[in-house]
């Protein structure tokens, strides 16, 4: 595995790359990752905003009108809330809190603990030597007195087309609402059809959206397929770890945007008060830890990389 540097707005962006896959990743910005890229397809797999260039943003910057896209997360929380008396700014601290970062020959590390929460967050990125595969192994500690509950969410916006498909393998969903969404009803429905529609399929640029929570998850696999390009990117997750999807897709509903948010998370509803009133969020006592594995695959539609 090869790696290389290179300044995007004001931030360094750090290059990972084989010769099936490149990676791009910013630390200044939470360590988002810019690009996935891949090169027997000639594919370029995130969406990102062409009205902005990539940059840092000051603690309590408002996320919606600066929605760069890219793979990102949320930490400790998505809405702007006051939890255990602690007032978090709006998407959580994470993306816009600068990491440390080194570079070694296993790959690259991120790490910093966040001054709210004081969640200690590090994450290594590395690559398979020739196969379009990425892993990503995480470890979430709390180093607080007291106990977190908090939302962790990974945030992966992809470039999509009419006719694309995401897939998972869930037992149900639920609008989550419907001020962004095709769908008014807040009942359950056997995902994906709701109302006649099959809600797994891209539509046109239309100027709708839609938001789901995903649940009853059978296996750890969030996809985008596209038959088109013959293409699919795939997130495998420990569904011990995210046992919730939420699904975000603009459809030029949101702002004008076009694409679909993939989004594994330790928590639903979006309110992390909530969710933690329901016993579905995230604990950790002080000194606990999450250690983890996300892997993606961003290449061809028939490719397995676990075979």
């Amino acid at each position: 595995m090869g790696h290389s540097r290179y300044l995007s707005g004001d931030c360094e962006v750090i290059r990972l790359e084989n010769p099936a896959l490149s990676v791009d990743v910013a630390p200044a910005v939470g360590g988002k990752i810019t690009s996935i890229r891949s090169k027997a397809l000639s594919k370029e797999f995130l969406w990102t905003n062409d009205a902005l260039q990539l940059q840092t943003y000051a603690v309590g910057t408002p996320f919606d009108p600066n929605f760069f896209g890219g793979f990102d997360e949320l930490l400790p929380c998505d809405l702007p809330e006051t939890i255990q008396g602690i007032e978090y700014p709006d998407h959580g601290e994470l993306w816009t809190l600068e990491l440390n970062h080194h570079v070694n020959g296993d790959g690259l590390r991120l790490f910093q603990k966040l001054p709210l929460s004081e969640l200690y967050y590090e994450k290594t990125i590395t690559i398979e030597e020739s196969e379009p595969l990425m892993h990503i192994d995480y470890i979430i500690r709390n180093d607080a007195s007291s106990v977190r509950c908090f939302l962790w969410k990974l945030h992966a916006a992809l470039k999509t087309q009419e006719g694309d498909r995401m897939e998972c393998f869930v037992g149900k969903g639920r609008v989550a609402d419907p001020e962004y969404s095709r769908f008014e009803s807040l009942e359950p429905f056997p995902w994906p059809i709701i109302d006649g529609t099959d809600a797994s399929k891209v539509p046109a640029d239309d100027g709708t959206m839609d938001f789901f929570y995903l649940y009853e998850i059978q296996k750890g696999e969030m996809s985008l397929i596209s038959e088109k390009d013959d293409s699919k990117f795939t997130i495998y997750f420990d569904t011990g770890v995210f046992p919730y999807l939420w699904y975000f897709a603009s459809y030029g509903g949101f702002l004008g945007h076009y694409t679909a948010v993939l989004e594994p998370s330790t928590a639903m509803p979006i309110s992390v008060n909530d969710a933690f009133a329901s016993k579905q969020c995230s604990v950790l006592l002080p000194g606990e830890t999450i250690r983890t594995r996300v892997s993606v695959h961003a290449g061809g539609l028939n490719k397995n990389p676990w075979k």
